[in-house]
């Protein structure tokens, strides 16, 4: 690679001139310093090419979980826009914690140009302290209560929720229960709206002990789905909010030698890559994964152009989609054509 020092030899002037010339200061040796730049085909570094145009050419990008397969997509698909981009992607994790969101934030924010930011909750106030920093920020998957004022690509979580509940409806079941996330984040809080609110225009009152809140991690879904299991009347059918939790509760099925969807279907929020490998087949709400980080890079982008930097804030809401596999089933009857309920704790080998 060509180094300043050789374009300043070339040019007969100082290392420090050249630097000078790329950052966009008038320098008397202008002409050559350009000519010398030509003939060597020098390329200025990431670096000189911030000092010039006072950009970092870095975008930060703040997920709950990295290691949510959910958010490795995410950013996957924001890669695949700056990789065609002169940005780099600087990638903090939040850990679910709206204080460990303050200090990733707060340590970035400097060394940024954007932010894309799925919050910790819907009440953060650091996105309002980004944006009065005049730092551009989008929002992916999760929003604000009020944020409305941000760019933000999201998915239709009550909608998704619909689907679910419907198909449990469909196939018969009335003794379902719901493992949610955390009602203060926006995926939390709207699929267990869209799920409830669907059964209960079904006729369908889910039982308090079947309405419970996890906290998007498998360890939840796995203590929860026990803690169903050892209810004397157990569900026929359970509706896990994220793809985490859903393997949390078919490892508490596998454990407990509760056959899926013989005793108990189960449906889950977002595929897994490995949803179709899994014994059973997993019945998810799926998303455009992908797709979201696509859409959350280049309206960040779009957003750093200051042809648009005052535009109207963008919202976009991707649908759902519902994939029918083998975890979920009718409830099996009894004799007298009503759901026979699993005993509680079953340890029986199939």
């Amino acid at each position: 690679m060509v180094t300043i020092h050789e374009v300043a030899a070339r040019a007969g002037v100082s290392p420090a001139t050249v630097s000078r010339f790329l950052r966009g200061r008038r320098v008397r040796a202008s002409a050559a310093i350009q000519t010398a730049v030509d003939e060597l085909g020098y390329s200025p570094s990431a670096a000189a090419q911030s000092l010039k145009s006072g950009r970092t050419y870095t975008i930060g990008v703040v997920v709950p979980d990295i290691t949510n397969p959910y958010f490795a997509a995410v950013v996957k698909g924001m890669e695949s826009v700056t990789r065609t981009e002169p940005y780099r992607i600087l990638l903090g994790n939040s850990d679910e914690s709206g204080e460990r969101e303050d200090d990733v934030i707060a340590d970035m924010v400097r060394r940024v140009d954007g932010i894309v930011l799925a919050p910790a909750t819907e009440q953060d106030r650091t996105p309002l302290n980004v944006r009065d920093a005049g730092v551009p920020l989008v929002f992916v998957d999760r929003d604000l209560a009020d944020g409305e004022d941000f760019d933000a690509i999201l998915v239709d979580n009550a909608g998704g929720a619909r689907q679910a509940a419907e198909h449990l409806l469909g196939l018969g079941h009335t003794r379902i229960a719901a493992i949610s996330g955390p009602v203060d984040t926006t995926p939390g809080r709207r699929r267990r709206e869209g799920f409830l609110e669907t059964l209960a225009a079904a006729g369908i009152a889910i039982a308090p002990e079947h309405d419970l809140i996890g906290d998007f991690r498998e360890q939840s879904g796995y203590q929860l789905t026990l803690s169903l299991l050892s209810l004397p009347d157990p569900p026929t059918a359970v509706f896990t909010a994220n793809n985490l939790m859903t393997l949390g509760a078919l490892k508490a099925l596998h454990d407990m030698r509760v056959g899926v969807p013989d005793e108990i279907s189960l449906i889950g929020f977002d595929d897994l890559d490995t949803g179709p490998l899994l014994r059973p087949p997993l019945t998810v709400i799926d998303r455009p994964m992908v797709e979201q980080g696509v859409l959350a890079m280049r309206l960040l982008l779009r957003r750093l152009d200051p042809r648009h930097v005052d535009d109207i804030p963008r919202r976009v809401v991707l649908g759902t989609k519902l994939v029918d596999r083998a975890s979920t089933a009718p409830p099996r009857t009894s004799p007298a054509g009503t759901a026979a309920p699993s005993p509680a704790g079953r340890t029986r080998a199939r």
